[in-house]
């Protein structure tokens, strides 16, 4: 069944991968940031935060995980040679930059964006919509991501997983000695 849900990509022109990414970003901003929790929204219950703080913490947040989002859609067409899009997937396994500390930094910075809508917008409707879309994600990843990319990446992937977590990223390099035990 996953082998349907997620296949690599066969677009072979990085100028046709660039334009597939970018098409993926502004569908899925538009959709599941944008339109998604605005209908949220519209439960119009306020949640008691500090207005200043909120926003500053929000934007910042935003900020940030659009730019690991970018960070990793530069690595999926220059490393993986494919893009975010479930259809148009990484032929690569790809290893390097956000990749080198955890294994979901792409979903990590959506999920992200969405905790920054909610905290910017004070609406509970957005934040049952940023906690509704983070189970989602982890049960999406498990058991759909993972099984598809152990079968497609075969051993690679899965020394990769015991070396990478799934979502908080390592920021400390390991000891030498559990490398090496890896191994």
């Amino acid at each position: 069944m996953t082998a349907r849900m997620i296949r690599p990509s066969t677009t072979t022109g990085s100028g046709a991968l660039w334009v597939k990414a970018l098409f993926n970003a502004v569908a899925f901003f538009a959709v599941f940031l944008t339109v998604l929790p605005w209908f949220h929204r519209a439960i119009g219950v306020a949640l008691p935060l500090p207005f200043a703080a909120s926003r500053v913490v929000s934007v910042a947040l935003f900020v940030t995980a659009v730019l690991v989002w970018l960070w990793c859609l530069l690595a999926f067409v220059r490393q993986g040679r494919g893009t975010p899009f479930p259809l148009d997937a990484p032929r690569h396994l790809v290893t390097t930059g956000p990749y080198a500390i955890m294994r979901n930094p792409i979903m990590t910075a959506e999920i992200a964006i969405t905790w920054a809508e909610a905290l910017y917008f004070g609406s509970l409707g957005v934040l049952l919509y940023a906690v509704l879309v983070s189970v989602l994600a982890h049960v999406v990843v498990v058991k759909v991501e993972e099984p598809e990319l152990c079968a497609r990446m075969g051993e690679a992937y899965s020394e990769y997983c015991a070396r990478v977590p799934r979502w908080l990223p390592r920021l400390t390099r390991r000891p030498s000695s559990a490398r090496t035990a890896e191994r």
